[in-house]
């Protein structure tokens, strides 16, 4: 017989604050945390905005020494891991440690380190590239750090798939618990590509917004005026644990994943394949592994990154999928107020859901001014609205064609 899995701790850093709370107050308000950028030069590009964090201070979750050799990415997961084992009053034993587990996934890793040691080759030469170059950059150090600070010696490995890194990350990590490769995963991804790179390969590609006079109403999923996605920095930690472990322990659980469905469009490395049906398939896979009909889900937080093609085809597959049912559901994307993380997109809009089942309130989408008729649905427009939700699906949509489909549902003992 399979396991049972429930969430019970929530860490997140992004530009609406850091920490659960802080950010969900936020997200209620309707609060943009897009602004001009001002880390990096930006003179040059078309893009001059995103949701970038100015107050974070990684010496408050972790030694100094430790951190001058991080690339910011996972300096995000290790504070974001931090505060989601605090939240889950969680302190991992030498006893425990080998059924503790970690998996962040990351889209880009640590880019800004990449950049920073080129530069340093071209400039110095090869002599003066630092030691620490490969393991602050490669994606799997996220992981690898929070499993060395937290001291968890289970399972440890990190997913690459672009926008649904982290939804492969949760929904991998959910599987290995279930199965009983271990009792505890600490999970989720982590992300912070506001780099000029990043940026211009962004700008070059013509995916994001270039609203630089507006950075509050730049992103505007399923909105007519949707120009682009605003790129955003940060991480979204869960801690996941087998019921009978957090029964034992008497933590607070926040709700059950049910549900992990993952498919691939096998159509564009950046457009997503004709009306959705990739995504419309990852989400039917996500309600069969859930042992659901479409009728038993209220809330489905979407990957609605603003961009034209994305929130159309999206849009779709949620018909598609749900039939008429579609328009009694409640969808919106937070990523109009977040900016899109990337690689942390999915992390961090799995604590909206955890928010959404307790508090039984679903947040907005904001800037949202104009109908688009391809875009029809309820996206709860620019106000909270309290709701009965039970059970509630997160999407995640990545480049190269990667769906990944999380349901999580109220837990019942």
């Amino acid at each position: 017989m399979q396991r049972r899995v429930v969430v019970t701790g929530l860490g997140t850093v992004t530009s609406l604050g850091i920490g659960p709370e802080a950010f969900w107050q936020a997200i209620l308000a309707g609060q943009s945390g897009v602004k001009l950028i001002d880390s990096i030069d930006t003179s040059d590009l078309p893009t001059k905005i995103g949701a970038e964090i100015d107050k974070f201070e990684p010496s408050e979750f972790m030694g100094r020494k430790e951190a001058r050799r991080m690339d910011r990415f996972s300096q995000f997961a290790v504070a974001a891991s931090r505060l989601a084992l605090e939240d889950a009053a969680l302190v991992i034993t030498d006893q425990m440690s080998e059924r503790v587990g970690v998996l962040i996934g990351s889209g880009i890793g640590g880019i800004a380190t990449l950049e920073e040691q080129h530069n340093v080759l071209l400039e110095k030469g090869p002599e003066r590239v630092s030691p620490f170059f490969v393991p602050m950059m490669i994606p799997n150090m996220a992981s690898g750090q929070v499993s060395i600070i937290f001291n968890c010696k289970g399972p440890n490995l990190t997913t690459v798939t672009a926008c649904a890194s982290s939804n492969h990350s949760i929904g991998d990590a959910f599987k290995l618990i279930q199965r009983g490769d271990a009792d505890v995963m600490i999970t989720g991804g982590t992300e912070a590509a506001l780099t000029r790179l990043a940026m211009a390969g962004f700008c070059a590609a013509k995916t994001m917004s270039t609203r630089n006079d507006d950075p509050a109403g730049a992103s505007r999923p399923f909105d007519q005026g949707r120009d682009g996605f605003v790129l955003g920095e940060g991480a979204g930690i869960l801690v996941l644990e087998s019921l009978e472990h957090a029964k034992k322990r008497k933590a607070k659980i926040y709700s059950e994943i049910i549900g992990y469905g993952l498919t691939a469009d096998a159509y564009h490395i950046t457009a997503p394949a004709p009306s959705g049906e990739g995504a419309a398939r990852a989400m039917r896979a996500a309600l069969d592994d859930a042992g659901l009909q479409p009728s038993d889900v209220q809330y489905i937080n979407a990957h609605g990154t603003a961009t034209e093609l994305n929130d159309a085809y999206e849009t779709i597959a949620i018909k598609s999928v749900f039939g008429e049912g579609a328009y009694e559901l409640l969808v919106s994307s937070t990523k109009s107020m977040t900016g899109h993380l990337l690689g942390a997109a999915g992390g961090v809009e799995a604590v909206v859901c955890q928010k959404v089942l307790t508090e039984q309130i679903v947040p907005p989408t904001i800037n949202y001014q104009t109908h688009d008729p391809d875009c029809d649905l309820d996206y709860v427009p620019n106000q909270a609205r309290p709701a009965k939700v039970d059970v509630v699906l997160n999407n995640s949509f990545g480049f190269g064609g990667h769906n990944a489909v999380l349901v999580f549902k109220r837990y019942e003992a």
